[in-house]
């Protein structure tokens, strides 16, 4: 093996064994957690130290348009890739011997390109360690097996299970229902050791063909890459079984959204110590400081962990998905959860991410959502004791509502980065301008004939 594949880690060491490595995917996401690089010749990735993309793969909506571009002219510059080796990993889906490898994007002057999702999540994380902090992250991912769609005009079903029946709701944590598309969960589990990556535990969820994973607790960086990957190898698990994955917040009607709710902890750098517990085991100050954040702050990051118009039909109550900023311990009808755990596990659950945001920038809108807090010393509201969904809602209706909030939130897009807020609002508001376009088949059915 040449001498950058000895830089790789030892799961992707152990995927090419003896063989001869074939090709290297060159990656890095952009704004909707899309991977967008180039695939070359393994002989070629040898020689090469790094490599080159227009730094407009940024301003690309989900629709494959191009939004304006903030700051000026859309001239195209090239962003120089710098290979990150500490993230190969295998594409073990693919006919010939394949790695992933993500990149870090930098400009010409060798500064990271503030716009790239990755470095935005990068900037929080320097900002707790500037401080002697360190942040904890445990990422939950749902997503819907669902049926072959290749018609946008049709809805979308639940899968056909083992036993010829569609998948069914209403069976959340049913073992059952997990082994009607158990070959699935199969290749998931198979893919993901191959990958390197580590599974806390499957589940079934409460929608019809809808599965939740759950990952262990560690670096912000490193698993919101793991979710990057995760995406793609479940939708090429599915895919060899005749059924699709999709992470959209709500695609079946009638049926619970997908959330990706993330755990927070934060340790001190020096001692290890979680700050969010003191020496006799008990809550910090520190600890309400960082949930006051999370209610003062996340309005405006709701544009990042919701980033669709169809994010907001999660958000509806009695559908385990919250619908305000209430807090609570153990009660999951608020949007900000506090687990039971010990004092070392001290944690906030973030119930507000849909699976449909980018995982960089979900879990940096809610680390930077915390880390004002922290720096702001504010008191979170008194906790709710009783059903959540009987207050009323903190959340914004709409994508275009959220972009606002955003927008009105200063000291979150100082924390954020100005230059990435700016051009997140323009691709963000053109996906928003291109839906208000479209005619729906409920305008169609009410409207046509009635008004």
């Amino acid at each position: 093996m040449s001498d950058w594949t000895n830089q790789l880690p030892q799961a992707a060491r152990d995927y090419i064994g003896g063989r001869r490595l074939d090709e290297v995917e060159c990656i890095v996401s952009d704004i909707a957690g899309v991977a967008r690089g180039k695939a070359m010749p393994a002989s070629k990735f040898a020689r090469q130290t790094s490599f080159f993309l227009p730094n407009s793969i940024f301003l690309q909506t989900i629709t494959g348009e191009w939004a304006d571009n903030p700051t000026g002219a859309f001239t195209e510059p090239d962003m120089i890739l710098y290979p990150d080796f500490t993230t190969a990993t295998a594409a073990p889906w693919t006919a010939d011997i394949t790695l992933q490898v993500i990149h870090d994007a930098m400009n010409q002057s060798g500064e990271p390109v503030a716009t790239a999702p990755r470095n935005v999540l990068k900037r929080i994380v320097q900002l707790y360690n500037d401080r002697g902090w360190q942040p904890i992250v445990a990422p939950e991912m749902e997503f819907f097996l669902v049926a072959r769609n290749i018609d946008p005009n049709m809805p979308v079903m639940p899968p056909m299970g083992r036993s010829g029946r569609r998948a069914a709701g209403r069976q959340a944590y049913s073992m059952s229902a997990v082994d009607e598309y158990g070959k699935v969960i199969d290749d998931i589990y198979d893919f993901a050791e191959l990958q390197g990556f580590e599974i806390d535990g499957i589940l079934q969820e409460g929608g019809a063909g809808q599965v939740e994973i759950n990952l262990a607790h560690g670096d912000p960086v490193r698993l919101a890459d793991e979710i990057f990957f995760f995406k793609r190898l479940i939708r090429e698990a599915a895919l060899r079984h005749d059924c699709f994955a999709t992470f959209m917040a709500k695609p079946i009607e009638g049926e619970p959204g997908s959330a990706m709710h993330i755990h927070h902890s934060v340790t001190d750098i020096a001692t290890g110590r979680n700050i969010f517990s003191d020496a006799k085991g008990q809550e910090t100050d520190q600890f309400l400081h960082f949930i006051a954040g999370m209610q003062t702050h996340l309005p405006g990051a709701v544009a990042l962990l919701a980033p669709y118009v169809n994010s907001y039909r999660r958000y509806v109550p009695d559908f385990a998905a919250p619908i305000n900023l209430e807090w609570g311990r153990d009660n999951r009808t608020t949007g900000l959860r506090v687990p039971i755990s010990g004092p070392e596990a001290r944690r906030l659950e973030n119930r507000l991410a849909g699976m449909d945001c980018n995982p960089y920038l979900g879990i940096a809108a809610s680390l930077a959502c915390g880390y004002l807090g922290l720096i702001e010393g504010q008191t979170p509201r008194p906790e709710c004791i009783g059903d959540a969904y009987m207050n009323e809602t903190d959340l914004p209706y709409n994508l275009a509502d959220a972009l606002d909030l955003l927008d009105e939130d200063a000291a979150l897009r100082e924390v954020l980065g100005t230059e990435f807020c700016q051009l997140y609002d323009s691709v963000k508001r053109n996906e928003y301008k291109e839906f208000q376009q479209v005619i729906s088949p409920w305008e169609r059915e009410h409207l046509l004939l009635n008004v």
